[in-house]
């Protein structure tokens, strides 16, 4: 009957549905000398269990709270230091403006800018070209991701068949 009731405990506890009161019973049957021939390979595991409850930790965790104030100081500094050479720079600068710059400097800015404003103006263009292809919302965003996943398609395949 004590057999029969350890076979059920040990599929219970192989369900983990065993509760506390289960487990002990287990533990006090395996660490005794009547078990079965056919439960011996239980009794190491059990016995460890055992001891491993047994097992406490002695030594003493050093706490080093000097390296992490030291640390928060060095982090404080290096905030300081950030913010200085933010506000310093520009402290009792007025800004210039452009007549404040040498002539060659000026005719520099002025045709940079008339270089981008026509980059701008061909860019927006073409994005007019390209809002007609996309009729229905993202219909071209779907369409790509879709040709994406048959391009991972291919490759993953392409790598089963050469192996």
């Amino acid at each position: 009957m004590v057999l029969n009731n350890i076979e059920k405990l040990i599929e219970k506890y192989h369900n983990a549905e065993t509760s506390l009161q289960e487990e002990a019973q287990l533990k006090s049957y395996f660490n005794g000398d009547n078990v079965a021939p056919h439960l011996e390979h239980y009794k190491p595991m059990f016995q460890y269990f055992s001891l491993s409850q047994k097992e406490q930790y002695t030594k003493d965790v050093p706490l080093n709270t000097k390296k992490t104030k030291l640390y928060q100081w060095i982090s404080v500094a290096a905030v300081a230091v950030l913010m200085i050479g933010f506000f310093i720079p520009n402290w009792n600068n007025e800004p210039k403006t452009l007549a404040d710059y040498s002539p060659e400097e000026q005719k520099l800015y002025l045709e940079t800018k008339q270089v981008l404003s026509l980059i701008s103006a061909n860019l927006n263009e073409g994005m007019l070209g390209l809002s007609a292809l996309d009729l229905a919302g993202d219909n071209l965003n779907v369409g790509l991701e879709k040709a994406n996943y048959i391009t991972v398609f291919g490759n993953t395949t392409n790598k089963l068949l050469k192996n």
